[in-house]
């Protein structure tokens, strides 16, 4: 049932971003959409939270529009609201009070400068207050003066009008505490958007069935988890997908460098109903300028940006999180260096997991010096796992997860395992199945080797092969061809050549006929 639901709002949802598809590019319509919808959940929550307090007043939110004491009632209803929620907004800034003044008599009436106050005010609400800094400049893409939404303001007034009141007209069902099913289609819709957005979607979103690889990885044996971390949370996917796979997270962390992407992660939290102490999102590059670096944490799971570029500076060097390699990465790839980050973030009982390019396994010079060290000083990594090609929206390129702990219960070996051939074709994007993350999950429990699959490496061998842990050294996958029947293939060629030489003479007796000579 709870699926059905989901997949209603979820196409509701989609059907009423097409309104706005076709004015403008993904990005944008994004920005607007999922902004919109965010508001109205806040709207939502606010008026349930209100008619709570108001409850022994006899009194619902609505009612204060015109009651005699308004001011004291919402002095009383915004301090509470501000701890409970983390912000305030009052009865006539609620979505659907802007929604109805909208469509007052039928007719389309200007809203956009009071929808501007109010998506304002929302922030405003919680100034010098401890939810500050997780709302603020939320709505800061929400530029209703653009003129990708019209060009005069009447017609953006009259699109913006329209989408409220479709949306206006769905119902969130936040009454219901048993599922998310409205967390779930925001998250769709991110994954709709993301699909869309060619290269830039791998900035800000991981594929649904790649995060639940990572998530079931890092939480195996765990039903609680005191914090989780993504050092690169894009629209925070990631760390909410780990809370699906526990009873209860303490806290959540991340920090994103691109700041549309850092709004989209927090409003998607807040979405999610992740109470805004429970987490810590920042805006900042992580390599360059690290946010909660002298915390540790149980989980951390990422996907960094495929061989990004950073600055390798010599002043890196004294950086605790690299000075112990001896080496930096290099300025053109910093894969490994998101991988020294994370593990000086690693609690001792903590794992992570993280999607690199296969490049990570195999690349020589300062990566394979900064690989050896992980491996032989340090042991710290648990397991390699290779995934299909083409599995990633806007790069075709296959990769790799890396699994690593501080302190390893299987110390003398390493899990390598070959999943890039288990996958199905979807259009033009590979996808795993329920049964290939299953089939990943139960090799690295059982951590035995399976022909053609998983293998597991003695250190001794790793070291043989000089640290490269290119997944074909350890697990055969060469299929064995078919025997050829040299008679057969002997006796075929003669009937070719037979048929050849009969050929030829058609055509030498057509060349004479026609008193030219034959081309051979």
């Amino acid at each position: 049932m709870a699926d059905d639901k989901k997949q209603q709002l979820e196409q509701k949802l989609w059907n009423i971003a097409d309104t706005l598809r076709g004015k403008m590019d993904a990005d944008d319509f994004r920005d607007y959409i999922l902004g919109f919808i965010f508001y109205k959940y806040l709207s939502e929550k606010m008026d349930t939270y209100a008619n709570l307090i108001l409850k022994p007043d006899k009194l619902k939110y609505e009612d204060l529009l015109k009651h005699k004491q308004r001011r004291l009632y919402l002095k009383e209803v915004k301090e509470a609201a501000l701890d409970k929620l983390g912000y305030f907004l009052e009865p006539d800034e609620l979505f659907s009070e802007l929604a109805r003044r909208g469509n007052a008599e039928g007719k389309s009436k200007f809203i956009l400068d009071d929808l501007t106050k109010v998506l304002t005010h929302i922030e405003q609400s919680t100034m010098g207050s401890e939810s500050e800094e997780d709302f603020g400049n939320l709505f800061e893409d929400l530029d209703l003066t653009s003129s990708k939404l019209g060009k005069t303001e009447t017609a953006k007034n009259e699109l913006i009008v329209k989408v409220l009141s479709h949306l206006n007209e769905i119902d969130f069902d936040l009454q219901n505490t048993e599922s998310d099913v409205l967390g779930d289609a925001y998250e769709y819709l991110i994954g709709k958007f993301a699909s869309g957005a060619g290269k830039k979607a791998g900035e800000f979103y991981t594929p649904q069935q790649v995060s639940s690889v990572l998530a079931r990885l890092v939480t195996v044996g765990k039903t609680k988890l005191k914090s989780v971390y993504d050092p690169t949370c894009g629209s925070g996917s990631l760390l909410l997908r780990v809370a699906k796979e526990v009873k209860e997270v303490g806290g959540f962390f991340g920090q994103e460098s691109n700041p549309t992407t850092y709004n989209l992660c927090r409003m998607n939290m807040i979405m999610h109903d992740v109470h805004y102490k429970k987490f810590d999102i920042k805006n900042e590059d992580t390599l360059e300028r690290p946010q909660h670096i002298d915390q540790r944490f149980e989980a951390i799971v990422a996907n960094p940006p495929f061989s990004a570029e950073w600055s390798a500076s010599p002043l890196f060097m004294s950086d605790d999180r690299y000075a112990p390699y001896g080496r930096l990465a290099p300025k053109g790839t910093a894969d490994f260096a998101f991988v020294q980050h994370m593990i000086h973030q690693l609690a001792d009982n903590g794992t992570m997991a993280c999607v690199l390019p296969h490049g990570v396994l195999f690349r020589g010079g300062a990566e394979g010096h900064i690989r050896e060290y992980l491996i032989k000083d340090k042991n710290q990594l648990d397991a390699v796992i290779g995934l299909p090609a083409n599995i990633f929206y806007g790069t075709s390129i296959p990769t790799c997860i890396l699994v690593l702990k501080k302190k390893r219960e299987h110390s003398g070996n390493v899990l390598f395992i070959d999943a890039s051939q288990h996958f199905e074709k979807v259009k033009t994007q590979n996808v795993l199945r329920p049964d290939d993350i299953n089939k990943i999950i139960s090799a690295y429990k059982a951590r035995t080797a399976e022909d053609k699959y998983s293998y597991v490496a003695p250190l001794t061998e790793i070291a043989e092969n000089d640290y490269n842990l290119n997944i074909p050294r350890y697990v055969d996958t060469f299929e064995e061809e078919e025997a050829v029947n040299l008679k057969a293939v002997s006796k075929e060629l003669k009937k070719l050549e037979l048929e050849m030489k009969s050929t030829d003479a058609t055509i030498e007796k057509f060349c004479k006929e026609l008193g030219i000579d034959a081309p051979f």
